[in-house]
């Protein structure tokens, strides 16, 4: 798991229009990465719902929102349509990044089935993380404020 101070691991995904992004084409702005478990689950969908209601003070201090699970594109379109999320939804269906990102949450509700671990870090321009959150259990929130205040 990268720490604070550590280069951001790079990927490329795929968005829920089908688009590629990947982390390192971000250099010179900041991001945001937060790693959901599954689309339409009752605190993923209140997460990225806050993540997206925040979008306007984010956009002003010029930060990006990026979330990312194991979930297919479609799934991440609709969930992103139902919901009215406001920022790209990464599908890391090969679990890449959430491996890299050493956050990987094995046996999610079925045996063998592994997701995203609830995480927020962000990325800071020059490409280093600047902030690290990661849950001990799916259940639990990230500090929106903590991350809200370090983003402005």
């Amino acid at each position: 798991m990268p720490s604070v101070g550590d280069m951001a691991p790079d990927f490329t995904l795929t968005a829920q229009d089908k688009s590629s992004v990947t982390l390192s084409e971000m250099r010179g702005s900041r991001v945001i990465l937060a790693f959901y478990p599954a689309a339409f689950t009752g605190v993923c969908t209140k997460e990225m719902c806050t993540f997206s209601e925040g979008m306007s003070s984010l956009n002003s201090s010029g930060v990006s929102v990026f979330g990312i699970s194991v979930d297919s594109p479609f799934s991440n379109a609709a969930f992103a349509d139902a919901n009215g999320i406001s920022f790209p939804l990464l599908s890391d269906v090969h679990r890449e990044a959430i491996e890299s990102y050493g956050v990987s949450l094995a046996d999610f509700v079925i045996s063998g089935y592994t997701v995203a671990q609830r995480s927020v870090f962000v990325i800071e321009a020059d490409g280093r993380v600047g902030y690290s959150w990661v849950a001990e259990n799916p259940g639990i929130e990230p500090d929106y404020e903590a991350v809200m205040a370090h983003c402005a």
